[in-house]
């Protein structure tokens, strides 16, 4: 190849060949990269089939994987008109065994989404590799169709790649509301089975039972008064200690934030039996205050990480300037810092809140009456080895998932700037 481009930037068309290597249709490009994240996708659907033992799904899935794989490997680069037509033909291929694996009466929505994911990816691929640009630029174009061609990229490009992030997302998306939509089949519907079809029945039963049970509302008031307290002594310890850590220089300092650090990486199981002893030689045991103190020790660490790491985007030139008009440490640090970090503040007392709010081990261990039990260990009462109460239990799992929700929709706006907060320092 002795030159790629005159000296305006047009192709050189003294190279019949050269058209092929600087351009590549829009279409292979995407598929280079679909087909390979559908072959993923059949392989995890692969490992349902298997968990399934269903053996005709096995070796259709099996087979469509083969097919896409080999169908991405002969995909045409345009030196050889060949590639397309074989792959073409494992396209085609793919195609017939995503359909012939639709040849039954009793699918589930899992096997239409599971199919799915090999007779669109092959469908797509024969319909891509049977068009006129695709076949034109594999029997070789001349430099003018290369350039119409770049031009066409840049225009589909944003287009074809919206719809594979979208598609990806939507899936992302699929795997959190599913549940969500089953859970509240469950609870609307009459009895306490998981099974049914979503929607064929509708009854407010579940959600009676549970409102006007004073039980429900004496684990309510428990988790309440412990979320909350936790979250008050916790932001009370965690608060000057970030900003300690963040503005002094002190014997210990690096030590004491590995030692924090490192406490994160332990299970909280492990602390279990010490934290029982010394609960049950203070006489805290069915207590609120037992578990206030439990769950601010343990959330301690990561409070004080994040809070220091916001701290330390604060410019020091604030305080500096405050100390020289006269102000204390204090004043500064309640008139100046304070106010700044109310972002870090609010996230990290809902992290804290949440914490003690979901909260099982600790609740299960230290609390053996019912009367103390907080939400959590009640809902996982509601589940005994025999008489499961499912639609009882979906329902007060809803009620429970409430107050967090609404939480998040009032904090979102200081959730995404004390999580992006302390990313850039300066």
């Amino acid at each position: 190849m002795n030159s790629r481009l005159l000296t305006n930037g047009m192709i050189d068309v003294s190279n019949p060949n050269i058209a092929q290597q600087w351009y590549v249709p829009i279409e292979i490009q995407m598929l280079q990269r679909w087909l390979l994240c559908a072959v993923l996708m059949n392989l995890i659907v692969l490992g349902g089939e298997l968990l399934r033992s269903d053996t005709t799904g096995i070796y259709l899935t099996g087979l469509g994987v083969g097919s896409l794989m080999i169908t991405r490997l002969l995909l045409p680069d345009g030196t050889a008109s060949w590639q397309r037509w074989a792959a073409l033909g494992f396209a085609a291929i793919g195609l017939v065994l995503g359909l012939v694996s639709l040849w039954n009466s009793d699918l589930s929505v899992y096997d239409y989404w599971s199919r799915g994911w090999l007779i669109l990816p092959a469908a797509l691929t024969v319909s891509w590799l049977t068009s006129a640009s695709i076949a034109d630029w594999c029997s070789g174009i001349s430099a003018d169709r290369a350039e119409a061609g770049l031009a066409r990229n840049k225009r589909l490009e944003v287009t074809l790649e919206a719809v594979g992030s979208h598609t990806l997302l939507i899936h992302a998306v699929a795997l959190v509301i599913i549940p969500l939509v089953w859970i509240f089949d469950v609870a609307v519907s009459p009895g306490n089975v998981l099974g049914g079809e979503i929607g064929d029945a509708f009854t407010l039963e579940h959600f009676e039972v549970i409102l006007g049970s004073p039980t429900f509302w004496v684990w309510t008031k428990n988790s309440l008064i412990v979320s909350l307290g936790t979250t008050l002594l916790g932001l009370s310890l965690a608060v000057p200690a970030g900003y300690a850590f963040s503005r002094f220089d002190f014997s210990g300092k690096k030590q004491s934030m590995f030692a924090f650090m490192l406490i994160q990486m332990f299970p909280g199981i492990i602390i279990l039996v010490p934290y029982f002893m010394v609960m049950k030689t203070l006489g805290l045991l069915n207590t609120s205050i037992g578990l206030i103190i439990a769950y601010s020790v343990t959330t301690l660490p990561l409070c004080v990480w994040m809070l220091k790491g916001f701290f330390d985007t604060v410019p020091r030139e604030l305080e500096e300037a405050a100390m020289l008009d006269g102000c204390t440490q204090l004043q500064i640090f309640f008139k100046i810092v304070l106010p700044l970090s109310l972002p870090a503040v609010a996230i990290t007392a809902l992290f804290s809140f949440l914490s003690a709010w979901n909260e099982f081990l600790l609740a299960l261990v230290f609390n053996t009456s019912n009367d103390q039990f907080t939400l959590p260990v009640g809902l996982a009462s509601m589940i005994p080895s025999t008489g499961q109460r499912w639609g009882d239990f979906a329902a007060a799992s809803i009620l429970v998932s409430t107050p967090v929700v609404i939480l998040f929709m009032l904090f979102q706006k200081s959730l995404v700037q004390g999580l992006s907060a302390g990313a850039v320092k300066g």
